[in-house]
């Protein structure tokens, strides 16, 4: 093993204290050329300066529902045009004529590797997606292992906890969920993603050393800068929900999406720096693994239904069932920079000729696209919900061919994939069993993602759900909840903001500050 991997091993193991309303536009705009726009580029990288966006909203309860209210293709919704200051947004993203001409050239270069990787992803399928096992993860991961993971964005790692733990899981859900028949779930008449955050099954599952351990692993892929106020070696618990999907349901058909905000992206200023290069014309520089200005991004500046208040930097689910292909499954677009790139540009083109007058080829053609600086429109993207896909709004990516079902997963395997992410799961449960997972994260530990725990902490501990989901009186009246007792281990406990987090000699100045800020947020 090399040195460099021998102490990401140590690192990952760890001490054995440590853990780890506003007016909408109406009227088209009065048509403005390209030199419009250059002529009102400031000199600071040489574009306009965007609009300050929105005071945040101050988190509070958010309604009862379920899932079908969080997404905007479950609950029925449809597009909606975007206030007039998002004209002004994306003016200021596209820039001076020297930044148009990088976008275009970099459109062009994109949509072309897009059209030459869509026969590539159909043919190999399954084989796309990098697997690993637990041992190998922790304790001597291949360069290229990295390098796919790096690349696909995704990735499953088998055994990370036993087959009989997660089958034993399986069976305390089923009987939580018998004793308090009164929980919500969707869809309604056959619930199976349901609304429960606080059995003891689920604190179990997330503070197993395992999955810790597995969650460090996983944060160690991304860097940051020594002084950035981050932890990459200190997961954090964000309470999600769980899923026993039945044989034969077709309800629970949730289409391509990315989480972590939606317009966000684009109008918090940090968020935006994540994907500067890209915005800049250079995607193919783009980083998905530099942590520094995501970990002090706002994705939740509208605090709605899909928002989401913490920076996840992997999501993930524990399978607690035998689950393949066509069986109800996680789908995923398996190319990290090439759809973060597209998503990231496609709302500053739009087309010049609509699908009913050219062939599918001359649509997508490079030449059939041209900046848009006449709209308020960022194609399909919402306020307060999480980004989704499809093949009208996001043509190029071709998602009908590209979006491929994970391989086969048992009990105690854990599918991981980067926050950025195009996702979605299978329309259709083909199989013979239940499809069963419960939702556990990789968090980095940054103090907005410690704010997050505090108020999750505060939830958890009143039986209610947490701050990121559907309100309402929660779980307090179920029968066998878990405890803030049932939650065993420092590095468990630390993950819930049950415990304060050591500060120790060797931590650098990023992460001493990261555990500092958090403990003063905690109230330790």
């Amino acid at each position: 093993m090399s040195t460099t991997l021998i102490s990401r091993a140590r690192a990952i193991a760890g001490p054995s204290r440590s853990v780890s309303g506003t007016r909408t536009r109406t009227t088209a705009p009065a048509r403005r050329g390209l030199a419009a726009v250059v002529s009102e580029s400031s000199s600071v990288g040489r574009t306009a300066a965007p609009p300050p966006p929105p005071p945040p909203a101050p988190r509070s309860p958010r309604a009862e529902g379920d899932i079908g209210s969080v997404f905007a293709s479950l609950s029925g919704e449809t597009e909606q045009p975007f206030p007039e200051r998002f004209l002004d947004l994306k003016r200021s993203i596209i820039g001076d004529a020297d930044n148009q001409a990088r976008l275009r050239h970099s459109w062009a270069t994109l949509t072309e590797r897009l059209a030459k990787l869509a026969p590539e992803i159909e043919r190999k399928q399954q084989a796309c997606i990098p697997q690993t096992t637990y041992e190998a993860f922790i304790e001597n991961p291949s360069k290229e292992l990295i390098e796919d993971i790096k690349s696909c964005g995704t990735v499953i790692v088998r055994n990370a906890v036993s087959e009989e733990e997660a089958l034993q899981w399986l069976e305390e859900t089923r009987a939580y969920l018998a004793l308090n028949p009164q929980v919500k779930g969707f869809p309604a008449d056959d619930k199976q993603v349901f609304e429960i955050y606080w059995s003891k099954a689920q604190l179990a599952a997330r503070a197993h050393p395992r999955s810790l351990a597995v969650q460090r692993a996983l944060l160690t892929l991304f860097s940051a800068p020594p002084t950035a106020p981050v932890s990459l070696l200190t997961p954090l618990t964000y309470a999600d929900r769980l899923r026993i999907r039945n044989p034969g349901d077709a309800k629970f058909a949730l289409g391509p999406h990315s989480d972590g905000g939606s317009i966000e992206r684009w109008e918090d200023p940090n968020y935006r720096k994540v994907y500067e290069r890209i915005l800049r014309g250079r995607w193919e520089d783009f980083d998905a693994w530099q942590i520094e200005h995501r970990a002090v991004a706002n994705q939740d500046m509208y605090h709605g239904a899909g928002s989401c208040g913490v920076f996840r930097a992997f999501q993930g689910w524990t399978s607690m069932s035998h689950t393949g292909p066509n069986e109800g499954t996680l789908r995923v677009f398996p190319y990290l920079r090439e759809m973060t790139a597209y998503l990231m540009l496609r709302p500053l083109f739009r087309e010049k000729r609509s699908r009913a007058e050219v062939d599918h080829e001359s649509y997508l053609a490079a030449n059939n696209w041209e900046l848009d600086t006449e709209t308020t429109r960022f194609a399909n993207s919402a306020l307060g919900r999480c980004q989704e896909y499809n093949d009208e709004t996001h043509p190029h990516l071709e998602l009908s061919r590209t979006m491929v079902s994970i391989p086969e997963v048992r009990p105690g395997d854990q599918a991981w994939w980067h926050g950025d992410m195009i996702h979605a799961v299978e329309a259709n449960h083909r199989g013979k069993g239940p499809s069963a997972v419960m939702y556990i994260p990789s968090v980095p530990l940054t103090p907005l993602n410690a704010d997050y725990v505090r108020d999750q902490r505060e939830m958890f501990l009143a039986a209610r759900p947490p701050p990121d989901f559907p309100g309402g009186v929660g779980e307090c009246s179920f029968k066998g909840t878990g405890r803030a007792e049932d939650i065993q281990g420092l590095a468990g406990r630390n993950a819930m903001g049950l415990e304060p987090f050591e500060i120790t000699g060797d931590l650098t100045e990023g992460e001493r500050s990261a555990r500092q800020q958090a403990n003063k947020v905690l109230g330790f």
